[in-house]
């Protein structure tokens, strides 16, 4: 008796606190709101200076938001439209991508066959004017907000074209623009299909589906899908993708969150496109979210070699929820889970340290799951490919080279210089142009600091604090002379991978990202593994095969 008594005790406390913790939680809530707008009040009425109502509750929402993780985001009414281009990939507008370099507005990247590159708009055209509004200063986003507009309306540009003297004026007539998923779609040799895949906004499966087809015509029997630094998008075209290469009701991702009515399970619907074909995933440490719900599927059932790098680890799933006065809140609810059981989530931002930073699952912690095949793989900290391929890193004066601007500029030169494309499959940049771009940037005043020119400078700063300078002054500058001699020579130092860079961004003036592949994929080291593998039979069904 004395037992049972106790059990009911313990479920009359249970039904105590089911019953009154939401009443709590929601008078805590109300506490707090009203605490909020009193101190508001207060503020508005008493501060020193002029405070700006909006700006101060923006930076409360956003302060609050990011406190839980970085894609719960509050989305006011004036940048919903911003929002949805990125979520759609659909936007009213000349179809160009523009940036500024070296304070010019300069077109990036013209999309193929529309209004823009139809008008002639190339890679390094100069913008000017938009409608008669001066461009120059002006943020990016200010500007591209000059170039969108209605469908069938009508803007004019005035163009400085690349090594052009002269200004010219070009009329254009906006047109709905709906971005491509597919970077670049070819043959890596004569029987492997090469997707890079850049997104997934809606379409991104059927656009895959068709350039498999296109490329299957062609001799295709292989596929390399790149997944490189693919940040994600829309689940169901994850999963729409996976469709392609497994066959019907196979689970391919589930989602688990505070809501018990909207987790659910995701399975393949529709009949496969081919379900035989020998595929190589590519991955990066950029590769996130829907990303790695294709990777992370494909891996489970042992239908692709994954190679490359760790994927970012994004399991996470935002819904977008409508706020008043025509707001959104994209809000994290669940998270994911891929077919074998997994979640890859890599960072634990339920649980901060007392400065706020974030920690990632730490490895003696991964859950170890198994593939269909039976393979061993695990959750937490993204998915690890099976054959990891190292980048090489670039030197200091090649990243300070891209990030100036400069080696986009001289490409820019170059292409004005020589109007006709040559054979970019062949296409070398020689010893002598590269003496001249090397007297180009002397002329450009290039300069820039290495991370060791920076941290003897630092060093010396703290011996002179801590004064031990005179003492170690002789060895400091001669420290310090014989990094500046070593950085005097990183030209010709790194001149192989700067001069591959070069070239990439020459090939990309002329044709755009077709021209970038065809300098670049043969050189590109994760796809030249992949295309080993892909032609060793032997090697790929060892990969796929338990140890």
């Amino acid at each position: 008796m004395k037992r049972v008594k106790w059990i009911v005790s313990i479920g009359v406390i249970v039904m105590a606190t089911a019953a009154f913790a939401p009443t709590d939680r929601y008078f805590e809530i109300a506490k707090s709101l009203d605490i909020f707008a009193t101190l508001f009040k207060e503020v508005n009425t008493y501060y020193v200076d002029d405070v700006d109502p909006k700006k101060l509750i923006r930076k409360s929402i956003d302060s609050m938001v990011g406190s839980l993780d970085p894609y719960t985001d509050y989305i006011p009414e004036e940048e919903v439209e911003s929002f949805q281009i990125v979520t759609t990939g659909q936007y009213a507008g000349i179809g160009a991508m523009i940036g500024v370099i070296n304070n010019k507005t300069i077109v990036t990247h013209p999309y193929k066959d529309f209004p823009a590159y139809r008008a002639g708009l190339k890679v390094g055209d100069e913008i000017i004017a938009i409608d008669g509004i001066e461009v120059k200063g002006k943020p990016t986003n200010e500007v591209s907000a000059l170039l969108k507009g209605p469908a069938r309306t009508e803007v004019e540009l005035k163009i400085r074209k690349r090594g052009a003297a002269f200004e010219i004026f070009v009329k254009i007539n906006r047109e709905k623009i709906t971005i491509s998923n597919l970077a670049y779609a070819g043959l890596v040799g004569t029987d492997i299909a090469y997707i890079k895949l850049d997104d997934f906004t809606p379409g991104a499966a059927k656009e895959v589906a068709d350039a498999l087809t296109r490329l299957k015509e062609k001799g295709a029997k292989k596929l390399i899908l790149d997944l490189r630094d693919n940040p994600g998008g829309l689940m169901n075209e994850a999963i729409n993708i996976v469709n392609l290469f497994i066959p019907r009701e196979k689970e391919v991702v589930s989602t688990k969150g505070k809501v018990q009515e909207w987790n659910k399970t995701y399975y393949t619907l529709n009949n496969p496109q081919d379900i035989e074909i020998p595929i190589a995933v590519l991955t990066s440490e950029g590769s996130a979210s829907a990303s790695e719900i294709v990777a992370g599927a494909l891996q489970d059932y042992d239908r692709a070699v994954l190679i490359g790098k760790k994927t970012f680890g994004k399991g996470l799933v935002q819904t977008t929820r409508p706020l008043t006065f025509n707001a959104q809140l994209k809000v994290t609810t669940a998270k994911y889970y891929i077919p074998s059981g997994r979640c890859i989530q890599a960072l634990d931002y339920a649980h901060r340290n007392e400065d706020g930073s974030v920690e990632k699952f730490p490895d003696s912690l991964r859950l170890e799951f198994k593939t269909k095949n039976g393979r061993k793989v695990y959750d937490g900290n993204g998915i690890d490919p099976d054959i990891t391929v190292e980048d090489e890193y670039l030197g200091a004066v090649t990243i300070a080279l891209i990030q100036s601007g400069l080696i986009f500029d001289y490409a820019s030169k170059y292409c004005s210089e020589n109007p006709i494309p040559p054979d970019l499959a062949s296409f070398k940049f020689s010893d002598l142009q590269y003496s001249k771009f090397i007297e180009w940037t002397k002329a450009q005043k290039f300069s820039y600091k290495t991370e060791l020119e920076a941290n003897a400078i630092q060093l010396m700063e703290v011996a002179k604090q801590e004064r031990y300078y005179n003492d170690l002054n002789s060895q400091l500058n001669d420290l310090k002379l014989k990094i500046e001699v070593n950085k005097a020579s990183d030209l010709l130092r790194f001149k192989k991978e700067i001069i591959e860079i070069i070239e990439q961004q020459i090939a990309f003036h002329y044709l755009l990202a077709e021209g970038q592949a065809a300098v670049s994929l043969l050189r590109d080291q994760t796809v030249s593994q992949a295309t080993k593998i892909m032609n060793d039979s032997k090697q790929y069904k060892s990969l796929l095969s338990p140890n």
